[in-house]
């Protein structure tokens, strides 16, 4: 997976600062190694109350630094601020945010980040109180006016058994913010691309409805990736999924009528349109305008086909390219995905093998392969990130190829 992040062989400062949320700093850490960064962490004297610099440098294979003057002849918070690609602090508190915003080079930290030319990601956590004090809404202010990137708080437990907004954000939303920030210029910068996920409900009355289990996070996962790459991305969503991931354009649908109008809407002009959503195939012909009642029998549901969306997409070519997606429950998954490939006039074709235990629908992994017109490669276990990451590089490749034949 880190090969295909923007934050592969990047340099991330992270800076630590003092608050309960400091041991969550130790997670994102974590996830930005994961995802290849080169991670050096730059705490306040404050957080070294809540976690060691030992545990950091162990995270990182670096020191992490608290002292201006830890490392003698040389001008530390200067090469370590021309050192970075991004620079992050979570937690950020309402003293170091006052500080950044007015100025104020009073340690390792503050010197290092007034000193830095790259973009900043900012995560406040602080009570509820000191987040909505007006100073601090005004610095906030200052500093989004700058151009950094300012992620949460959210609402949920603080210190001292208190519950309010002012809670740091997860370190997975950190982390896709500063997948963001590096994004920027990145492989799929500039281009626009539309991912549809989740499933669609057609209605038999007002309360019950023809679906299946899609939860949504492939498709989310492909979108997280696609924003990661710097697209735009318009992120299209049927009922009752998971959250949605942050940085997409959301249009919420409910049928696959809906569906299909927002995704030909969507695809006019697009890069890439990968239908990952699990539309529904069939949806009764007549629906009842109120609740058919238990006591007069099983209803007479006559199912009628939805639009084929991906067929339409692929004959009509409103994006340069579509992927879809196939469901199945076993047998010859590259047969299956051949066959929709020529009968849907896609270019890329994945088929999930929904039917084994622990993958497919609301799962993080899936038995699947991707299929194209010149490659089938046999069906592994793949983490939903790291498929959404195959795809786009699929994709990016079938985008440059195309772009160098018309030059």
């Amino acid at each position: 997976m880190a090969s295909s992040s923007p934050l592969a062989g990047r340099r991330v400062l992270l800076g630590v600062t003092g608050g309960i949320a400091a041991y969550k700093a130790c997670l994102l850490t974590r996830l930005l190694a994961r995802d290849g960064a080169v991670v050096q962490v730059v705490m306040t004297r404050s957080a070294t109350r809540f976690v060691g610099p030992a545990t950091f440098a162990a995270l990182t294979g670096r020191p992490a630094y608290v002292d201006l003057w830890e490392r003698p002849g040389e001008v530390l918070h200067v090469s370590l601020a021309h050192d970075a690609d991004v620079a992050v602090v979570a937690p950020a508190t309402a003293n170091v945010i006052a500080k950044l915003a007015t100025g104020v080079a009073d340690d390792l930290l503050t010197s290092t980040l007034l000193e830095v030319r790259c973009a900043l990601v900012v995560a406040p956590a602080m009570h509820t109180g000191m987040w909505e004090h007006a100073a601090t809404v005004g610095n906030v202010e200052v500093l989004r006016s700058r151009g950094a990137t300012i992620v949460g708080p959210v609402t949920g437990a603080l210190a001292a058994g208190d519950e309010g907004l002012g809670r740091l954000a997860e370190p997975e939303e950190i982390l896709d913010a500063v997948r963001r920030v590096a994004a920027q210029g990145g492989p799929l910068a500039g281009r626009r691309v539309v991912v549809t996920a989740g499933p669609t409900w057609e209605p038999i009355d007002p309360v019950r409805f023809v679906g299946n289990r899609s939860t949504g996070r492939m498709g989310f996962a492909v979108a997280a990736e696609a924003v990661a790459r710097g697209a735009n991305v318009t992120l299209i969503v049927g009922p009752g999924t998971v959250e949605p991931p942050s940085g997409a354009e959301l249009v919420r649908v409910e049928t696959a009528d809906e569906m299909r109008t927002a995704v030909l809407g969507a695809a006019a002009g697009a890069d890439a349109v990968v239908m990952a959503a699990a539309v529904a195939d069939f949806r009764p012909e007549h629906l009842e305008a109120t609740k058919v009642k238990k006591e007069a029998g099983p209803p007479d549901v006559r199912l009628v086909p939805t639009p084929d969306i991906l067929s339409e997409l692929g004959r009509e070519r409103r994006a340069r390219v579509v992927v879809g997606f196939a469901a199945e429950t076993g047998g010859d998954l590259i047969a299956a995905g051949r066959a929709k490939l020529a009968a849907k006039g896609a270019d890329l074709v994945v088929v999930n093998e929904v039917g084994r235990p622990g993958t497919g629908f609301g799962s993080e992994t899936d038995h699947a392969t991707i299929v194209s017109a010149e490659r089938a490669d046999p069906p592994r276990q793949w983490t939903k990130r790291e498929l959404a990451a195959e795809i786009w590089d699929r994709v990016t490749q079938l985008l440059d190829a195309a772009e160098d034949v018309a030059r």
